[in-house]
């Protein structure tokens, strides 16, 4: 979820507002640990100029930190160095703590392929199939569900499922209840479209299938979801400052960056700290990601920008899935929602000029994060915000232009 609607987004050169010194210089906004890395000899051509420091990418977000309209991290990694690291505003206003590199920010959705990973590993194992259906590996579920809807419905949200809406107003006291919680709620899906068909639309409910595949993950490995993901993904590709943190820990570690909620009169409001407040971003109005305790399959994962260049890597070298099941994992297996997008499992997939990249994007209460693996090129992009209601597309179009050449829709979503 954005504060911009693909729609309302001009198609012009982003890259062309330029206009202020390098990042941090002339605006007077905090800049944190930048470094330049340098093109592969074996590849033809340089860095892009807009990527570099001070270039067009780099003059762009540092205006929007001046405006206050960016509070976070950017990175810009090419063949596992990075080329471009800014970080400005603050992580936790009231400890005086600056966002930077290091911080970890919640990613909303932007979590939800390492749901895919994890499933993939035990499909690569031989411990699932992605054709198992769901009645394969858990109960209580009504028979439709259980025996037609498979692991590939569900990581490609064609699943056909729909339940009711979880209280976004309740706070929940420990990882224990939100267990319970996601597992009450899983069973309380219907089956109201055939799964896999065309008539699989968005609605309000189709996360929980999300939630179903965290399960089926769970009985099959016989561990917790979130010990699954911090053992086996986050660990495996080296990501030590991502994780499902907790709100205890959201509260007292200066590494996790706090949730800044726009409120009606214009004013943030630090969300982990007052659970009674909630977002006016109208993609989650009234939701507080601070009320969660911990997330879940379907969002709320914490990672910082580096250990998300530390995922493509493990990914682009076989160190998390083989490589046939990273390509998989990063195929297209459905058409998107314009000629050159497609999507995959909790992800979409986009062609940008020539090349074709994979990512994911989201956004709620006080949150906002996209990263982008630019196919074959290299290149890793990166933007974690603790802001809502911040221009995310327009940040992404920026990305990917100076990346690509070519100023498009981020492939991330929301």
């Amino acid at each position: 979820m954005t504060s911009d609607s693909a729609g309302g987004v001009e198609r012009r050169r982003l890259l062309g507002w330029g206009g202020l010194a390098a990042a941090g210089v002339a605006a007077g906004v905090p800049v944190v640990g930048t470094s330049v890395g340098h093109a592969d000899p074996a590849r033809p051509g340089r860095i892009p100029p807009d990527t570099l420091p001070g270039g067009a990418y780099d003059r762009f977000v540092a205006r929007l930190a001046a405006e206050d309209r960016f509070s976070g991290v950017v990175l810009l990694s090419y063949r596992g160095r990075t080329v471009l690291s800014r970080g400005y505003g603050m992580a936790d206003r009231e400890k005086g703590v600056r966002n930077h590199e290091n911080v970890a920010f919640n990613l909303s959705s932007a979590s939800q392929p390492f749901l895919s990973v994890a499933v993939l590993q035990l499909a690569q194992q031989g411990r699932l199939a992605l054709s198992d259906t769901v009645g394969t590996h858990l109960t209580g579920f009504p028979d439709d569900i259980a025996d037609q809807v498979t692991i590939h419905h569900l990581l490609l949200t064609l699943a056909g499922l729909d339940a009711p809406m979880p209280d976004w107003q309740r706070v929940f006291h420990s990882v224990a209840e939100v267990h319970e919680a996601q597992r009450q709620w899983a069973r309380q899906a219907r089956l109201v479209a055939v799964p896999g068909s065309s008539d699989n639309g968005h609605r309000p409910g189709a996360g929980v299938g999300l939630s179903i595949a965290a399960q089926v993950v769970e009985a099959v490995s016989g561990m917790t979801f979130w010990d699954y993901v911090h053992e086996r993904v986050f660990r495996r590709c080296g990501m030590t400052g991502s994780a499902y943190y907790t709100r205890q820990q959201w509260l007292t570690d200066e590494r996790i960056a706090h949730p800044y909620m726009m409120q009606a009169d214009g004013s943030r409001v630090d969300g982990v700290r007052n659970l009674d407040k909630g977002t006016v971003h109208p993609g989650a109005p009234g939701r507080n990601p601070g009320r969660a305790f911990v997330g879940y399959a379907s969002g709320d994962g914490f990672a910082t920008a580096p250990d998300l260049v530390r995922f493509a890597n493990a990914l682009r070298v076989g160190a998390v899935l083989a490589p046939p099941y990273v390509d998989l994992f990063t195929s297209a297996k459905i058409p998107g929602y314009d000629p050159t997008s497609y999507h995959t499992y909790t992800m979409p997939i986009s062609i940008i000029g020539d090349v074709s990249t994979f990512g994911r994007g989201g956004g709620g209460g006080g949150v906002g994060a996209n990263w982008t693996v630019y196919g074959d090129s290299g290149w890793v992009g990166v933007i974690l915000s603790n802001y809502d209601e911040f221009p995310l597309l327009e940040m992404c179009m920026a990305e990917n232009e100076a990346v690509t050449g070519v100023a498009v829709d981020p492939p991330g979503g929301g």
